[in-house]
């Protein structure tokens, strides 16, 4: 049995500490080795620029949030929609996924300047290439949960003459939950780093566009600052599937 098992707070306490600690360490180092803050700034500064200017930090969030939310929805949809089509239709799953599993490997980040071409810049641009990021985890784990039903279950569903929809909805959802969650759950980190690589190319706000800016400032205290809300959004969001998944679980 875990310590989490054992102790209830645990589940929580135990991250809180480590970020306690990670703190304090970083806190130590600059002071003790006299880091240069262009370097590493203490994490008082960082702190300093979050509460001495939440509004930049905000509005910056809440436009990466919305390309993150956009497209992240719109490549989930489109994975599931392609993975149900897939499934369905088995010559289409010879012709088509083999290229989709091969397209994954491709960096995306070379996507972006074609986007930047054909739709310039802005907020859709942006968009499209953050669904594109989120759609190829999707489609696989998606592919590989709607074709986990057992062969009895299918054999069950002819015995009763249940339909293609109901089936679907009563046996071949349930099963494929798990890998539907965990393309999800890539799904939805991938499109925040993929928000912050179209904030760098094809696009002038948000946190990714921060995070540049401090950088050629060599403003190391908003690099980190502008990179810590990211994370806290990125968590955020990954919590949020996570916590979906134990509610839908529990309930099926």
């Amino acid at each position: 049995m875990s310590v989490a098992d054992r102790v209830p707070a645990a589940g929580s306490g135990l991250p809180l500490l480590a970020l306690a600690a990670g703190i304090a360490l970083w806190w130590a180092a600059t002071a003790t080795f006299s880091v240069p803050p262009y370097l590493l700034p203490p994490p008082a500064s960082v702190a300093e620029r979050l509460v001495g200017r939440p509004e930049l930090y905000l509005s910056a969030a809440w436009v990466t949030t919305g390309r993150v939310l956009v497209g992240g929805g719109v490549g989930l949809i489109a994975g599931f929609g392609i993975a149900v089509a897939i499934v369905s239709v088995p010559w289409l799953r010879r012709a088509v996924l083999p290229y989709l599993v091969a397209l994954r490997v491709l960096p995306k980040i070379a996507v972006a300047p074609v986007l930047l071409i054909y739709l310039g810049t802005g907020f859709t641009t942006a968009a499209v290439f953050v669904a594109l990021v989120a759609f190829f985890p999707m489609v696989v784990s998606a592919t590989a949960g709607l074709e986990r039903v057992p062969e009895r279950h299918r054999d069950l569903l002819t015995s009763v003459r249940a339909g293609p929809v109901d089936g679907f909805l009563a046996v071949t959802v349930p099963f494929a939950l798990p890998d539907l969650f965990a393309g999800a759950k890539q799904s939805v980190t991938l499109a925040v780093v993929g928000a912050v690589v179209a904030e760098w190319v094809v696009a002038t706000d948000g946190l990714g566009a921060l995070v540049l800016l401090g950088v050629e400032d060599v403003q190391t205290d908003v690099v980190l600052a502008a990179l810590l809300v990211l994370f806290a959004l990125g968590l955020g969001l990954y919590g949020l599937v996570a916590a979906t998944e134990r509610r839908v679980t529990w309930e099926a």
